[in-house]
């Protein structure tokens, strides 16, 4: 199936690690241009890398980009058009949190969680929508969780920005549907990066790796319906499919990439 995508102009921010990473490959893959907006530019890098050696035909610049920051959003959507000629994709793929409960969680994670998982969606799809309605076209495709979807054991403030992810491209997928954009979401299952591959200091795996040890990582393969972890390629496949012209009809949706966690 062609998915239309050669040529197309991507943004996907957090593409330095992990589930980000393997978005990057899969748009890389399909002859996409890609924007990598990066908090650590240096593992950007080593993506565009990767994307490089693969010879596909697109196009890959790696911008330094705080989610948090709008001023900073708004300064890499305007690189982006300028030097990719303009932006049919974004993902929202930026994500964090700390595993505790929630009466254990000091206020400054929740606040970064906010911060980061809503805040930081929030900022890139109002800095992209002006240009995307006056194109009268776009796709955005934002990575939520399935602990927005249920509510998750030691993850409340992180489920409840995840939850406000899904709302949110809903409500503006109603707004926007008229001018031909679409937005849609993804809810991953716990993916973990493999010990051996490269993630960026800012990685929340860097706090995580302790807290999902092996013993706690085969007691959640069992929750999964399919009995195994997920990889960051399946969720990267969802992604691709849903920023598409096969996906063309499709908007306002909730898509579990989750080996069936929920079936909602």
């Amino acid at each position: 199936m062609d998915l239309g995508l050669r040529g197309k102009n991507v943004i996907v921010t957090g593409g330095g690690s992990n589930i980000g990473r393997a978005i990057v490959h899969a748009f890389a893959a399909e002859g996409a241009n890609i924007a990598i907006a990066e908090l650590s530019p240096s593992q950007g890098e080593k993506v565009a890398a990767e994307v490089a050696a693969m010879n596909a035909g697109g196009r890959v610049q790696v911008i330094a980009t705080d989610v948090t920051n709008p001023q900073q959003v708004g300064d890499m959507v305007e690189k982006t058009i300028a030097t990719l000629g303009g932006v049919d994709v974004l993902v929202n793929n930026v994500g964090w949190t700390v595993d505790r409960l929630f009466m254990q969680k000091p206020r400054s994670e929740w606040e970064k969680e906010v911060q980061v998982n809503l805040w930081g969606a929030i900022n890139c799809i109002h800095a992209v929508l002006p240009h995307m309605i006056e194109r009268q076209s776009g796709a955005i495709v934002s990575i939520s969780s399935d602990a927005g979807r249920m509510g998750e054991y030691r993850e409340a403030v992180y489920s409840a920005c995840k939850a406000g992810i899904i709302a949110l491209s809903k409500a503006v997928a109603r707004e926007t549907g008229r001018y031909g954009l679409r937005l849609n979401v993804v809810c991953p299952g716990l993916i973990v990066p493999p010990a051996g591959e490269s993630i960026s200091p800012e990685s929340m795996w860097n706090q995580m790796r302790d807290i999902f040890t092996d013993e706690v990582l085969e007691r959640v393969q069992r929750g999964y319906i399919l009995r195994r972890m997920g990889k960051a390629s399946e969720v990267a496949n969802a992604v691709v499919f849903l920023a598409s012209d096969a996906a063309s009809f499709i908007t306002g949706q909730t898509l579990s990439v989750s080996g069936g966690y929920t079936m909602m």
